[in-house]
């Protein structure tokens, strides 16, 4: 059985969640300030339409999806958890990093379950290079580079804020740990806030990673490379199916004072495949049921707020 879960906020990102929780079967509520809009998703998939004070008190509800301004996350969550229910929040968790850590510590004491949503990190490529890497195929990662840029979304959160969480839960992953130096630059050039940012953190034992994020570029890059001792891999999102991941041999090796490089052709490798949505959400279910401690969990969810307070401080 399939815990009964409401999502609250039926915003254009909600949505995705009312469609797949329906389609997986766990969708018990639907709640939003709108009423109207509400009751015309919970009408479509046969649910019922609350009120987000309603699906938070209710006992027919087991767990929630907040799908909210973040302003709203924290405080929602934490009368979530104190009604009893455990919570998937959509990335940012807070705007604020004392409100996240807040957030974390209610949830903690409540025995509560609290996922974030960084929906890349269910991504069947970047599972399979994370994998790679645990196989030992690039040898020691060194360095991680993130590109995400195109034109638009102007939604008043600068793009640090809206875009760079993404590729940031991805670094944490494949870092292991917490960063112990993060410096950004940001411009602004077509609008009035920051258009174009580039975030570097350092990680102890050497790692370095940076994220190139910008809204206002000609051309669209959703690239994440992993650069390794023994080769390098990429995840790439536009490119087509199966060519999404990439492994290159490119070997760099050094001969006294002298640093020599090898190319080698691109090998694309398999990837089983699945929708990250479905994935991230069918491991919340799992995490809920059996009580495990999720993937994205509370501890993450508060550093990449402290990341992007550092990178762009709030306020």
């Amino acid at each position: 059985m399939h815990p009964r879960i409401a999502v609250i906020g039926c915003g254009q990102w909600g949505q995705n969640h009312v469609r797949t929780l329906a389609e997986i079967g766990a969708l018990a509520a639907v709640a939003d300030r709108n009423v109207e809009r509400a009751e015309t998703f919970a009408d479509r998939h046969g649910v019922a339409a609350m009120e987000p004070d309603e699906a938070i008190a209710s006992p027919d509800i087991d767990a929630l999806v907040l799908a909210l301004p973040a302003s709203a996350h924290g405080p929602t969550a934490r009368a979530a958890f104190a009604a009893g229910k455990d919570v998937l929040i959509e990335k940012p968790i807070s705007l604020d990093v004392a409100d996240a850590e807040l957030t974390a510590a209610v949830a903690r004491k409540a025995g509560r379950i609290l996922m974030v949503g960084h929906v890349l990190r269910f991504h069947p490529v970047f599972q399979k290079l994370v994998a790679t890497v645990a196989e030992g195929r690039i040898g020691t990662v060194r360095h991680i580079i993130a590109n995400r840029m195109g034109l638009g979304r102007f939604l008043g959160m600068d793009v640090v804020w809206d875009l760079a969480p993404h590729d940031l839960s991805l670094i944490l992953k494949m870092a292991g740990s917490m960063p112990i130096g993060v410096k950004a630059m940001r411009r602004t050039v077509l609008s009035d806030a920051t258009d174009v940012a580039d975030i570097v953190m350092e990680f102890a034992g050497g790692l370095k990673a940076e994220v190139h994020a910008s809204r206002i570029s000609p051309y669209r890059d959703r690239r994440f490379s992993v650069i390794g001792t023994e080769g390098m891999l990429v995840f790439d999102d536009l490119a087509p199916e199966g060519e999404k991941l990439g492994l290159y041999g490119h070997k760099v090796w050094r001969d006294g004072e002298v640093f020599s490089f090898e190319n080698a052709p691109v090998t694309h490798l398999p990837v089983s495949p699945g929708l990250p949505l479905d994935r991230e959400l069918r491991h919340f279910i799992d995490c809920v049921v059996h009580r495990r401690a999720p993937e994205t969990g509370p501890e993450e969810a508060v550093e990449t707020v402290r990341i992007l307070n550092a990178a762009s401080p709030l306020g």
